[in-house]
């Protein structure tokens, strides 16, 4: 074993060695020891030197302060030489046993090896040193689902243990308890979060398995809509920071030797309360009421549980939890029983200022870290490189507009951009464009209107690139013009149809055999914010994209089970070439070709079903819950703006003169309208 050189012992400050420095809890509780001017000896497994170096630079601790010794549990003696344990033999005044598996996902034989053998292993090396205390890290998991109050004193009560990180716990306080001749100190915290001040947490568990699911309910849902929710059983958080601050006053305090300590809030919350907390914050829908189960009748419960254990309903529960990243496992701690004493923790915590902050006091600033470092679905350049690097991605309609953006943004991904449309010569350009940044592109020159040119093109891309991974079905045409106008015009809903209907419908069937074949795939289809709004004037177009947002909708179940996604995104009014005729949108709320393409991206890294805005969103409740409402206010709109002068047959526009150009200016009626439900075309 490759271990440093032992330093001298400094001759002021306690003397510590700690296993798991470099987990969570470690990192937080060394620099504390710090503090204390402490001559310190981390374990570490050599994998974890880049890990153990970086924190070094960030603890700044005193030189020769910290003493670091490779190893492992699984070891004997951790792994330390004779020469180590000669020298640490009677100086080590403090042993702090922090590794251990924390991971209810992890299989029993791993965790029996490491939170039991390990622990078994690390007391015999403590006791080898003859240390002066032992403090072991447990958890209030050694409880179980016991039902009622777990006392400090209680172990031998404990259980039932559903799940392997509950058992492995419990064993190895057992071993502590039960073997350990040394003084010892036990903390059993609760389910610990991120630091109260800044947020910092290094994995996404516990409560933060239900972060990604209020996510996706700030994303689908209007704000205003009220939520029934569940009261479930208590959740007992504590911040990290009030953690190492509890065990490194009671570690240092003297007369509570051979005593467990639970690091717990005395006033925990139920799972509805913590879902209410985050709702709030996060800005997703709020539950107006919750169900508690515990006054759920007998029979329906027994009915539920019934249902829950029938093959299809077991698949489904399976498929939305994993598409909601909860794992199966958390579902033991939703009706969580125990809540817990902490009369040994509050006797050693007497008159030392240290204080647990109420979760409404931080818990914005533990979604806000969460956000931005621990969702896997951020939308940052990581992510999206992570998502398609060395994939194939195809968009239509790439040469202008949204499609011209999305490839720009992700001409630096890492994937390999596949570009159709009709417009060779400025698709040239763009090809140019994307290889001047270092992407990889190829490109062809197709009328999406063309059955024989789209099966030419898409044969060549399966059998040049092996198949397209992501398709993003972009190209299409609008047509604003009311119905009145265009009973001798029957081709424009031809002509709509023609290429947001079946152009895309034959990129799809030209991209999913190869799809299925690999089981991975993704289709996203820009759609309109019109097929939720049911805008007037816009029936051809609203009606195509309808079309293909029914499609997807089918598709999507049976291909489910295939890895291959559907995506719709009911794009809000975009300033791009397509809406240039209709000079009324130069004074309407747009978005930007490159905010579109950001929604586009959001689409690649969070593979929904859709993306929406709250106003599309809401538009279309309205529309489900109050449909002569929503008539009435569509209708309201129609009448208020005008028919387009090419709509009217006057394809030549008139000179534009100041006073032609007031008359485009929307009056203040129409802006009003316009910014209350922005993003919708007139």
């Amino acid at each position: 074993m490759n271990n440093t050189n032992v330093t001298p012992l400094h001759a002021s400050g306690s003397r510590y060695f700690v296993t798991g420095a470099t987990g969570f809890i470690g990192r937080f509780l060394v620099p504390k020891l710090i503090e204390r001017n402490g001559q310190i000896h981390l374990l570490v497994r050599e994998s974890q030197g880049p890990q153990i170096e970086a924190l070094l630079k960030q603890w700044q601790a005193a030189e020769g302060q910290i003493q670091v010794i490779y190893g492992d549990l699984a070891e004997k003696n951790l792994g330390l030489n004779d020469e180590h344990i000669e020298n640490l033999k009677g100086n080590i005044d403090h042993f702090f046993h922090l590794a251990a598996i924390y991971d209810i996902n992890a299989d029993e034989e791993s965790q029996m090896k490491a939170n039991v053998e390990g622990t078994r292993n690390t007391l015999a090396l403590a006791e080898t040193l003859k240390v002066g205390r032992f403090h072991y890290f447990s958890s209030i998991a050694v409880a179980g689902l016991y039902e009622g109050t777990f006392k400090e004193t209680m172990l031998d009560e404990a259980g039932p243990f559903k799940n392997p990180y509950l058992k492995t716990k419990h064993l190895a306080e057992r071993v502590v308890q039960n073997e350990c001749t040394l003084p010892w100190r036990i903390y059993r915290p609760g389910m610990v979060i991120g630091h109260s001040r800044t947020g910092e947490i290094t994995k996404a568990d516990g409560p933060y398995y239900l972060f990604p699911a209020i996510r996706k309910l700030r994303n689908s849902l209007p704000q205003w809509l009220p939520l029934i929710g569940i009261e479930g059983g208590y959740m007992n958080l504590v911040p990290v920071d009030y953690l190492v601050d509890s065990v490194d006053h009671i570690a240092h305090k003297d007369n509570f030797d051979n005593q467990c300590f639970h690091i717990t809030d005395p006033a925990p919350r139920r799972l509805g309360q913590l879902l209410s907390t985050f709702y709030s914050i996060s800005g997703a829908p709020r539950m107006a009421f919750r169900i508690d189960s515990n006054v759920v009748s007998p029979v329906m419960s027994m009915v539920l549980k019934s249902l829950l254990q029938m093959p299809a309903v077991t698949k489904l529960s399976e498929t939305i939890l994993q598409d909601l990243k909860i794992p199966t496992a958390a579902l033991d701690f939703i009706n969580f029983p125990t809540t817990y004493d902490r009369s040994n923790t509050d006797a050693a915590l007497e008159g030392s200022g240290i204080r647990l902050p109420n979760l409404e006091e931080y818990a914005s600033v533990l979604w806000h870290y969460w956000d931005q470092h621990l969702n896997e679905e951020r939308i940052n350049e990581d992510s999206l490189a992570k998502k398609i690097k060395d994939k194939v991605v195809l968009i239509t309609g790439a040469a202008s507009g949204i499609g011209l953006a999305t490839a720009m943004r992700l001409s630096t991904s890492g994937a390999h951009l596949v570009l159709f449309d009709r417009d060779e010569e400025n698709l040239a350009e763009v090809a140019k464009a994307i290889r001047s940044e270092g992407g990889k592109v190829s490109t062809w020159n197709v009328d999406l209107t063309s059955e024989q040119q789209c099966n030419n093109a898409m044969i060549a891309v399966n059998e040049t690139l092996g198949g397209v991974d992501v398709l993003i079905n972009n190209a299409g045409r609008s047509i604003r013009r009311a119905i009145n106008n265009s009973y001798d015009r029957f081709h424009d809903f031809e002509r709509c149809m023609d290429i947001n209907y079946y152009g895309a419908m034959r990129m799809i069937m030209g991209c999913l055999p190869k799809m299925e074949e690999k089981k991975y795939g993704q289709v996203i289809n820009i759609s309109s914010i019109g097929v939720l709004a049911g805008s007037p004037r816009f029936s051809a177009y609203v009606a195509s994209k309808g079309a293909l947002d029914a499609f997807s909708r089918c598709a999507s179940a049976e291909y489910a089970d295939k890895n291959v996604v559907f995506t719709t995104i009911n794009m809000p009014l975009v300033r791009t070439p397509m809406i240039a005729p209709t000079k009324l949108y130069q004074n309407v709320p747009t978005l930007t070709p490159d905010e579109a393409a950001d929604l586009i991206v959001k689409a690649i890294i969070r593979r929904p079903s859709r993306i929406a805005t709250r106003m599309g969103l809401s538009a279309l409740a309205l529309y489900e819950t109050m449909p002569r409402l929503s008539e009435l206010m569509m209708s309201t709109s129609y009448n208020m703006f005008e028919e387009s002068k090419a709509a009217l047959g006057k394809e030549k526009e008139e000179p534009e003169t100041n006073e032609v150009a007031r008359e485009r200016k929307p009056s203040p009626e129409q802006r009003l309208l316009m910014g209350l439900l922005k993003g919708i075309q007139w």
